[in-house]
């Protein structure tokens, strides 16, 4: 009875501790993510014909970088540096486009139901955002 006692008690000690050692593991790994310090400056842009124009221009840059025969570590940094700004474009490009969707479904609405201005105004809303993303 008192080895069955010790061996539950070990067992749940080791759970415990396998506990504690995940946990940490978790919240180390949470923190330095929420802790990420931005080493660069980026661009933001301030409408999403910026953020098309930053996400074509830093793409190309990215490119041009992986091109090259070997990558050091000054090409690390360089696409790492990079990457700021392509995160803040597509960002500010995936919100837009969320809105554009939302127009796109109003159009859609407004025409099923043969409203003139509401399909107009929708219409025109939605070629403006969309023509800026696909000209």
């Amino acid at each position: 009875m008192i080895s069955c006692m010790i061996s539950r008690t070990g067992r749940h000690l080791t759970l415990a501790a396998a506990l504690a050692v995940g946990l940490c593991a978790v919240t180390a790994g949470r923190g330095h993510a929420e802790e990420r310090v931005d080493h660069y400056a980026a661009r933001e842009p301030a409408n999403l014909q910026e953020a098309v124009m930053d996400f074509s221009a830093f793409n190309e840059k990215v490119a041009a970088v992986l091109a090259r025969s070997e990558l050091g570590s000054n090409d690390f940094e360089e696409i790492h540096e990079l990457t700021y700004t392509l995160e803040n474009a597509l960002a500010r490009i995936r919100g837009d486009l969320k809105d554009l969707a939302d127009t796109l479904e109003a159009l859609h609405l407004a025409s099923e139901e043969h409203q003139s201005e509401a399909t107009r105004a929708h219409g025109t809303a939605y070629l403006k955002t969309a023509r800026t993303v696909v000209p």
